[in-house]
């Protein structure tokens, strides 16, 4: 069938919704509002003091099959899109047309209800999706297992970890085959190994689902999305099909902030990063050095690993070096200096990006991880596929 043929499941037409700036304002605005309604008086649509739009004017539509990215900065307005789709907040102006069953993983616990157990949850967000009992019966059994969390499935939910909480509201929704499936920003949360079965079950249901996805993992984006859009100040900056360009652009109006810092632990700071490349472009078979420092802002026994990655200008990653020597750690506010030596890079003419994380190695914990911290171009005179293995020659100081 072709895309144009497939059937439309959401349609956003010039949806906009606005909030207050503060509580006070919010509810003297909320109880005019209600007011009116009562009483058959048109609300007024625009803004009033105090108030501003969180989101502005968006328009799309998805069909089945298909899967669009929502990408920005915190405060962007992503968030407050999804739970307008998903019918927690009504929009102030504009229509949406959402057909089929609805599954969504918007926060963390919602639509949990704390006091019950997991299994009982299963139930209750099944019956919210209109699936009956005995349809919840023939599936609880593959809920269970692919949450991986059979022994705590009869303990109420409040006691959940924020992971727990991850892997069975996934689970539920993947499980339930909506017709529209919304993820936020949750599946950071999981493991690695669990967000990998996760995308191996989107890749599953997404030939007959619409699927919805907002993340700060550009890799995450490239890999299952068609579409994106990237918002700012609740205004969409880029909508279409090229996935490149609409990460690059989100990189490039970022840049200068924080926002590619997309995990933080507290622990470490980057305080500066260096390369000997000249004009950020790459000699085929010439060797180049990355150097980064951070700063040690809570006390650590050993110096964590690091890996660099290497992606295309379609953010697909296409190698890693990781550097796990370890070197005694004793104060806080010291730094530690890596220099990763690059061997003979074969890479194939192009831009590439560098993304670098710091990670424990004795249980793999990120500490820091940020994205897009190095574009470079390899040039050559004529194009060469030759597969290679990336090496690397590291030296870690402590100041």
């Amino acid at each position: 069938m072709k895309d144009q043929e497939k059937e439309i499941l959401v349609s956003v037409q010039n949806v906009s919704k606005k909030f207050s700036m503060d509580m006070k304002s919010s509810l003297k605005y909320g109880a005019l509002d209600i007011i009116k309604s009562t009483l058959g008086i048109k609300i007024n649509k625009d803004l009033r003091p105090k108030e501003f739009w969180a989101v502005k004017d968006i328009s799309f539509k998805l069909r089945r099959g298909e899967c669009i990215g929502l990408i920005g900065h915190n405060g962007a307005g992503k968030s407050s899109l999804l739970k307008v789709l998903n019918g927690l907040y009504a929009p102030d102006k504009g229509q949406i047309v959402m057909k089929g069953k609805i599954g969504a993983l918007i926060e963390l616990g919602a639509g949990f209800n704390p006091i019950l157990t997991g299994r009982e949850n299963i139930y209750n967000n099944a019956s919210i999706l209109g699936f009956t009992r005995k349809d919840v019966e023939e599936k609880i059994d593959s809920i269970i297992e692919f949450s991986e969390i059979e022994q705590f499935i009869d303990m109420p939910i409040q006691n959940y970890s924020s992971g727990m909480k991850v892997r069975l509201g996934f689970a539920i929704a993947a499980h339930l085959e909506p017709d529209i499936l919304i993820i936020d920003e949750v599946l950071a949360v999981g493991d690695l190994g669990f967000v990998l079965k996760c995308f191996n079950k989107i890749d599953e249901l997404l030939p007959n689902t619409a699927l919805i996805f907002v993340s700060h993992s550009m890799p995450m984006i490239s890999r299952i999305c068609n579409e994106i859009i990237l918002m700012d100040h609740g205004k969409v900056e880029y909508y279409g099909n090229d996935i490149g360009k609409g990460v690059q652009l989100y990189y490039s109006k970022f840049s200068n902030n924080d926002e590619n810092v997309v995990f933080d632990s507290g622990v470490l700071e980057l305080i500066s990063k260096q390369t000997d490349l000249t004009d950020n472009t790459i000699q085929r078979n010439v060797d180049f050095t990355l150097t980064f420092t951070v700063k040690i802002k809570k006390p650590l026994l050993k110096s964590p690993a690091i890996y660099v990655e290497f992606k295309d200008k379609d953010q697909k990653p296409i190698a890693a070096v990781y550097v796990k020597d370890e070197i005694d750690v004793s104060q806080e506010n010291s730094t530690i200096t890596y220099s990763v030596k690059v061997k003979n890079p074969l890479f194939t003419l192009g831009k590439y990006i560098i993304d670098v994380g710091f990670y424990n190695k004795q249980n793999t914990d990120t500490m820091l991880r940020i994205n897009n911290i190095h574009e470079f171009i390899v040039s050559g005179k004529e194009e060469q596929w030759v597969p290679f293995e990336l090496e690397a020659d590291n030296m870690i100081t402590l100041i």
